[in-house]
């Protein structure tokens, strides 16, 4: 019977140069991560030219990590899949085009979330209405 692996106990710091590793190797070659790395820029932009308040900075954040970890996990299952079969593999194939439509979900739901947060804020500097409670 084999034995049972058993990681090495690392220092944190071994932990966190992993981990940021981990997020160069999951953002570099990645052209969804670059895209997302882009939009990320423009909602924050965005975010400040229309000063959407504190609460809605939270939103935003939270909408911003939330497609980014999606792109990471879909990066992840791509780099298992070719580690795991090099040829054409449909359950692998079903795998990363399930990943894939969650990072579309995410991205669709987090896009409609920034939209009414910055065409409400846009419609208050245009006068369009009047704002409600910060």
């Amino acid at each position: 019977m084999p034995e049972e692996y058993q990681p090495r106990k690392r220092s944190w710091p071994e932990k966190f140069r992993e981990t940021f590793h981990g997020l160069w190797v999951g953002v570099r070659g990645q052209s969804s991560f670059s895209f997302h790395f882009v939009a990320t820029i423009a909602v924050i932009v965005a975010g400040i030219v229309l000063k959407v308040t504190r609460v809605e900075w939270y939103i935003l954040i939270l909408c911003i990590t939330s497609v980014l970890t999606a792109e990471m996990f879909n990066s992840a299952l791509e780099v298992l899949a070719k580690a795991v079969d090099k040829n054409r593999n449909q359950y692998l194939a079903d795998s990363l085009n399930i990943s894939s439509a969650a990072v579309l979900v995410t991205s669709i739901g987090s896009s409609l979330t920034g939209a009414i947060i910055f065409i409400h804020r846009l419609g208050i500097r245009l006068e369009w209405w009047v704002e409600s409670g910060r």
